[in-house]
This record gives C-alpha cells, sequence and structure tokens, in this order.
C-alpha cells in the first residue's frame, strides 16, 4: 500500500460552511481565492479545490462567476484547477452540475445523498449517473468524493456501467457528521480497498487533520491542505491564511520521503493528459 511516488498536495482555500466570523483569513472573493492559490502553489500545491462565494459571501454555483475564478487563478499560476459541484448544503443539484460547463481540467463527484451535520446532502442516483456522463463528455475528470464505506462502492458499480473512466481518482472524506469519522482504522480501511490504479488523497476534517494527513502520507496517499478542512494550524490557533496549512502538508511529504508532485508530476499521478483540450 506504501508507494514511494510523490505527493500531490491540494489547496483548498475556501469551502462552503466556514465565514470569516470563524476565521477573519478565509478567502471569499474571486480575487482573495486566486491570491490564495496562488500561495499555496508557490508552497507545493499542486492542485486547487475550488468553492464560490457570491456578494454576500454565501456559496453559489453561478457559472458565470466560476468562469471568472477559474480564469483568474490561471493568469496567476500553472495549477491544475478542480471545482466543487458540492457547492454548498441547500444549492438544488442541476445548479450545482452546470459548474462542469465551466470546463474545469477537474471537478468533484458526490456518489451518494447522505445526512451533513444537521442537513441532507443530496445526490440522486440518476442525476449523479448524467453528470458523469456530461464530465466524461466535457474532458472533465471526476474527483470521486466518498464519505462512507458504501459510496465506494456506488462508484465501482459506475465505473463498471462505464460511466467513469480509469484510472479514477477518489477523496476519502473523514470527520463529516453523517458520514465516517476521522479515525486512523476507517482510513486505513478505505485506503486498503483502493482499485490498485486509483489515485486518492485524505480529506481529514478538523482536528483530525494533521494525523490523518501524516498517515495518508505513510500509505502512499495524498494530501489536501486549508481552510475549508481546519480553520486552526493547532489547537486553539486559527490559521493564519491558508498558507501554513499548505506549508504543514508540504513539510509532512517531505519529512516522510515523498517529496512534492510538480504539476507536471501531479497531471501524470492523476491521469490527466498532458494537454488539455480545448472546446
Amino acid at each position: 500500500m506504501a508507494s514511494s511516488a510523490k505527493a500531490v498536495v491540494t489547496v483548498a482555500p475556501t469551502g462552503p460552511i466556514a465565514s470569516r466570523d470563524d476565521n477573519p483569513s478565509l478567502p471569499v472573493t474571486p480575487e482573495a481565492i486566486a491570491d490564495a492559490v496562488q500561495e499555496a502553489h508557490e508552497l507545493g500545491a499542486a492542485v486547487a479545490h475550488l468553492h464560490l462565494r457570491g456578494e454576500d459571501e454565501r456559496p453559489t454555483a453561478d457559472v458565470g462567476l466560476a468562469r471568472h475564478v477559474v480564469e483568474l487563478v490561471q493568469s496567476r499560476c500553472d495549477i491544475l484547477v478542480q471545482l466543487s459541484t458540492g457547492v454548498g448544503l441547500g444549492v438544488p443539484f442541476d445548479a450545482r452540475a452546470a459548474l462542469v460547463e465551466a470546463r474545469p481540467e477537474m471537478a468533484t463527484l458526490n456518489p451518494c445523498s447522505m445526512s451533513f451535520g444537521q442537513a441532507e446532502f443530496s445526490n440522486p442516483p440518476k442525476d449523479v449517473a448524467r453528470l458523469a456522463e456530461r464530465m466524461r463528455e466535457l474532458g472533465v475528470k471526476p474527483e470521486l468524493e466518498i464519505y462512507d464505506t458504501g459510496h465506494l462502492d456506488a462508484c465501482l458499480r459506475m465505473r463498471d456501467a462505464g460511466l467513469l473512466a480509469e484510472p479514477l481518482q477518489f477523496s476519502i472524506v473523514l470527520g463529516v457528521q453523517g458520514g465516517m469519522a476521522a479515525t486512523p482504522e476507517n482510513l486505513m480501511t478505505m485506503a486498503a480497498r483502493m482499485p490498485a490504479d486509483a489515485a486518492w488523497q485524505v480529506v481529514a476534517i478538523g482536528r483530525s487533520n494533521l494525523r490523518l494527513s501524516a498517515i495518508a502520507l505513510a500509505l502512499g496517499g495524498n494530501v489536501r491542505a486549508g481552510l475549508e478542512d481546519t480553520l486552526h494550524v493547532r489547537r486553539g490557533e486559527l490559521a493564519d491564511g491558508n498558507a501554513p496549512l499548505v506549508a504543514r502538508a508540504v513539510r509532512l511529504a517531505e519529512d516522510l520521503d515523498r517529496g512534492v508532485a510538480t504539476v507536471a508530476e501531479a497531471r501524470e499521478s492523476l491521469g490527466l493528459p498532458r494537454v488539455r483540450a480545448t472546446a
């Protein structure tokens, strides 16, 4: 299970839940998000996982805004861009799915509905299949976000039905109330079940972020870092932006003798084409 391949570090600068009341350093404007991504890229991040905020600073699935933010990020650096189609709780599925029309290289695909805290995260099977088909038509690589053991099985069924092309790419999300608890045992169970040629990363929410990131790297996985996943750099100390969290993830990879993948190396590791097809 362990791997000598370089680790792909993804920055998740914003997310759908936290506000600037929770951490004043949270980037919410297009310019602030682009600044955070550029800084993370300079520190070693090869992928940017992006959520969008409207003028009211609430999550939005505005496709025009998505295109603007993607273009702004790509004008600053050559980082790989991954749009979240999760967007935010309460945003209708069809609006979320429309974000792939912005044609990022990657976008998330959530295979199952679930309880998410005190709310519901709705991903009806027929709609998920339709979104997977559209992503394949557009050449948008799905990043499969799995919050529980059965979500992996749902992804494998979509693969077997021809809706997903290998190699698959997964995020193992731990610590969301309603999904798998953030424990080493759960991470190791899911890592052991990954298809042999799949790329995977851990998304560890809250105080378990550092510990589970280290375990994932030791097991040969990739890591995600940023204010979407934890607002604190250590207990009781708010992170001063995304940079300290990304720098910590990079140090972990280097200390574990994994090293950090460049954008070109991440492209190969994640099964992306060497040259992005244009519309």
